[in-house]
């Protein structure tokens, strides 16, 4: 490929990035925010559309760097910034011209190849299972700690039911009232339920 494809495919390389994150994160508010079932029928149009908004940008770019170009020729004093263009400039500005259009070009024929929308989804469907994996092993890895398997579990316990004192209870404490608001007096409060957390447990 000569230098103005290479330019071209890096540009769809990273905006296409860009969409599989979009996409990947409606997923993940759609599927744990929502709790609802994952359905790459109703993920396709926002695939779609962000290819269609990438190239969009794009094209904004290519007429911008058109017009700084066609303000640019015939200039020849020095440059007063680093955006004031020379007629000695023009040359890499019509290049950077072709290579947004180029892209905007790839990401429209994207939106409307249905078999480039599927696989968007399935690799934006991959990246959001990805990041539930690698949550889940971090999480089952702090709570899966066991005073026989880790030397410094007495230390890192104070630290673990500090944590459970100031962001877990508040924060459950807190979804319990939005989910199902209690009658006066039966909520207990944080502290308590901590400090019953951290006694010890008595025989009977």
């Amino acid at each position: 490929m000569g230098r103005n494809a290479d330019a071209i495919a890096e540009g769809v390389s990273i905006a296409a990035a860009a969409a599989r994150l979009t996409v990947r994160n409606r997923i993940l508010v759609d599927t744990i925010a929502r709790n609802e079932p994952f359905d790459p029928e109703r993920v396709a149009p926002l695939a779609r559309e962000t290819l269609l908004a990438l190239a969009a940008e794009q094209e904004a770019a290519a007429e911008l760097t058109r017009k700084l170009r066609k303000k640019a020729w015939g200039k020849y004093s020095d440059p007063g910034s680093t955006h004031d263009y020379r007629d000695r400039d023009t040359r890499n500005l019509r290049r950077r011209q072709r290579q947004y259009t180029g892209v905007a070009k790839v990401l429209r024929e994207r939106a409307d190849d249905v078999e480039a929308v599927r696989e968007l989804v399935a690799d934006a469907r991959e990246a959001a299972w990805g990041d539930v994996e690698s949550n889940l092993q971090r999480r089952l890895v702090a709570e899966g700690a066991r005073p026989d398997l880790e030397p410094d579990y007495a230390k890192m316990r104070a630290a673990r039911m500090q944590a459970l004192r100031l962001v877990d209870l508040p924060r459950l404490a807190a979804h319990r009232r939005r989910v199902d608001p209690p009658a006066m007096g039966d909520v207990q409060d944080p502290e308590d339920v901590a400090a019953a957390l951290d006694s010890p447990p008595t025989e009977s």
